[in-house]
């Protein structure tokens, strides 16, 4: 954390520039040139900001501080911010900024280049979202990836071990054997569960081999035989004792049956670690490094963006905040508040508390198969065009099979058929 001397001397280096400015100009005859802080807030939109740790609303005190120029962070729940982002897109009244999930067609064209923000950094421009002019839209904010968590004391009361380093990863099968050796030896009643989400079920294919859904030249979906493999092996796992299939099926809240303490395994993501550092009490829970069969990826992206707007007469300012906030000094203190997977690369960032368990990813994250890259490259590229799916073909037909309403050569049909009809091609 910074020192309230250096938030002064930052303050005192802006007023004594301004001053100097000031008086040049005035020598020459000509008005002031300094440019006056906005006279409204600028208004930044986002969502989850209190549960983070309230990073942005800290950095915006410090932006206020060090410049003048006042920054109101306006929380909006998850799931309306994008439907508020669209109407005030239409009604021409869209905030100075927002942080947000993906790039909207509503929009797209309303946005400022943020070219000078990722120039001549280590900010990973692999999770922006780019046009084909090489308008940069949007830039990351952290970075989330698929992980593992086990409750490790029914490992250490069933006597079973696990990885604790890059040199010791289970693959599927031993995982899946230690699993439930430690049901047998606790009584837990489920081995495992998994976010119904086509995000968690891509790193589980990738770790089979799987080359996931790739279109070819003419927009026609494909994929290798590795994603048959994993899905059955995946439908193998849901049989309500493993695995409970009312997940999957019905919609259960897998966070909260790991929380309970009769599950020995949660394949979810970084993102749960605050939670699980807050709220869970009565076991002791860890990270670990996921099983390969043969492969070791996980699946990662930007957890969300920055996007600056185009409208509100006050994009020169919002674009100075922007590029403040990414100087690496002000990036790490955000990181640090809001317990962020840094999207600079190379920066140290030191967490005040689970500061193995972030390292972990970031690892997790850097061993991962090229396939995770290559395919986060496709969903960006898909989501500049403004070109989405209905619902999620992945998901959706990989439900249908685990309820038996079609095998796995028809589910992985169905999901090339609707992938091919709704996303085409790729420039």
């Amino acid at each position: 954390m910074r020192s309230q001397q250096r938030r002064r001397s930052g303050a005192v280096g802006v007023l004594a520039a301004a001053a100097t400015l000031a008086l040049m100009t005035a020598c020459a005859g000509g008005p002031a040139a300094e440019e006056e802080a906005p006279d409204e807030p600028l208004q930044f939109f986002l969502s989850g900001d209190a549960n983070q740790g309230g990073g942005f609303a800290h950095m915006a005190e410090l932006y206020e501080e060090e410049t003048g120029v006042e920054v109101e962070i306006v929380d909006i729940a998850n799931e309306d911010l994008p439907t508020k982002l669209k109407n005030a897109a239409q009604a021409n009244d869209l905030p100075a900024l927002a942080r947000v999930g993906g790039i909207d067609p509503v929009w797209k064209d309303l946005t400022v280049d943020l070219a000078s923000v990722t120039e001549g950094s280590d900010i990973r421009t692999d999770l922006a979202a780019v046009d084909e002019d090489g308008k940069v839209l949007s830039v990351p904010t952290d970075i989330t990836a698929v992980g593992l968590f086990i409750n490790k004391t029914l490992f250490d009361q069933a006597g079973v071990a696990y990885p604790t380093s890059p040199d010791d990863i289970w693959t599927w099968d031993e995982y899946v054997a230690a699993v439930k050796q430690v049901q047998a030896n606790t009584g837990a009643t489920y081995g495992m569960v998994m976010d119904r989400s086509s995000h968690r079920l891509k790193a589980f294919l990738y770790e089979f081999g799987s080359d996931y859904f790739q279109p070819d030249e003419d927009g026609q979906f494909e994929t290798n035989g590795a994603t048959k493999e994993a899905l059955e092996y995946f439908a193998s796992l849901n049989d309500d004792s493993f695995m409970p299939r009312s997940v999957w099926l019905s919609d259960g809240d897998p966070n909260g049956l790991f929380k309970s303490g009769d599950v020995v395994a949660y394949m979810s993501g970084s993102w749960q670690i605050a939670d699980f550092a807050v709220n869970i009490a009565d076991f002791e829970w860890e990270s670990v490094r996921m099983p390969k069969q043969p492969v070791r990826s996980t699946n990662y992206g930007n957890a969300a963006n920055i996007v600056v707007f185009e409208g509100s007469g006050q994009e020169d300012a919002a674009l100075a905040f922007v590029e403040w906030l990414y100087e690496p000094e002000n990036y790490r203190e955000l990181a640090e508040t809001s317990g962020f997977l840094p999207v600079i690369d190379g920066l140290e960032v030191t967490y005040s508390s689970n500061a193995e368990d972030f390292e972990l990813y970031n690892e997790e994250i850097a061993a991962s198969d090229p396939i995770a890259a290559k395919i986060k490259k496709n969903d960006l590229a898909y989501e500049v065009l403004g070109v989405t799916t209905e619902g999620d073909p992945v998901r959706d037909e990989t439900v249908k099979y685990l309820n038996g309403e079609q095998d796995v050569d028809t589910t992985i049909q169905n999901i090339l058929d609707q992938l091919s009809d709704q996303l085409g091609a790729l420039p």
